[in-house]
C-alpha cells in the first residue's frame, strides 16, 4: 500500500477539500460539480482482500471535475503545488486541448491550484495558462512564478467552505463581458 508521501497519494488531500466544497455547493443549490473517475483495467486482484494490486489507466484523462454553475457549463483540474513555481509538466496537452474546445462550445475551464507552503488556492483561467503555455512552446520558461499570477485569483478557505472557488468563477465570468 502507497505510504502517505508517495507519488500516489499527492493531491488526495485537495481532491477531498474540493469534494466538500462541491457537496456544500450542491446542498445550497449553487452548482452541480462531479469527480471524474479515470477509468482503469484491472490486471491483478489480491483473491483475500479482493482488492485490486495492479491495474493500468484505459485512457488519458481530460479534467477532474465537470458540471455548471447557475446554469453556466465548467470544468476543472485541480493541481498541488509545493513551492512558488508550478511546473507546466503537470499540465498536460490533452488536458489542454480538452479545455480549448469545451470553452469553444461556452464552457468555463480552469485549473485549481493548492500552494500548500503558503495554505493558498489559486484559480488559474484556461486564457491565463494559455500565455504560459505559449512561452513554453516558443521556447521559453516551463514554469510560471506565483508572482506572474493575478493577484485577484488567489484566495483562501472561508464561511466553512473549503475551496470557495465560485467567487473567483465570478470574477471570471465578469472579465469575459
Amino acid at each position: 500500500m502507497p505510504t502517505w508521501n508517495s507519488r500516489g497519494l499527492r493531491g488526495s488531500t485537495l481532491e477531498e477539500l474540493i469534494n466538500r466544497t462541491n457537496e456544500k455547493y450542491a446542498e445550497h443549490a449553487l452548482a452541480l460539480i462531479q469527480k471524474i473517475p479515470t477509468p482503469i483495467t484491472p490486471v491483478k486482484i489480491d483473491a483475500q482482500t479482493r482488492h485490486i494490486t495492479l491495474a493500468y489507466f484505459e485512457q488519458k484523462s481530460t479534467v477532474d471535475y465537470i458540471g455548471a454553475v447557475q446554469g453556466i457549463p465548467v470544468c476543472f483540474d485541480a493541481k498541488e503545488c509545493r513551492t512558488d513555481t508550478f511546473p507546466l509538466q503537470n499540465i498536460h496537452d490533452h488536458q489542454v486541448a480538452f479545455m480549448k474546445s469545451f470553452e469553444r462550445q461556452g464552457g468555463v475551464a480552469f485549473f485549481l491550484i493548492f500552494y500548500a507552503a503558503k495554505d493558498l488556492f489559486y484559480y488559474l483561467r484556461l486564457q491565463k495558462l494559455l500565455q504560459f503555455w505559449e512561452r513554453m512552446r516558443g521556447g521559453g520558461r516551463k514554469s510560471f512564478r506565483s508572482e506572474e499570477l493575478e493577484g485577484e485569483f488567489f484566495f483562501r478557505s472561508s464561511g466553512g467552505v473549503p475551496v470557495p472557488y465560485l467567487d473567483a468563477l465570478q470574477k471570471d465570468l465578469l472579465l469575459r463581458e
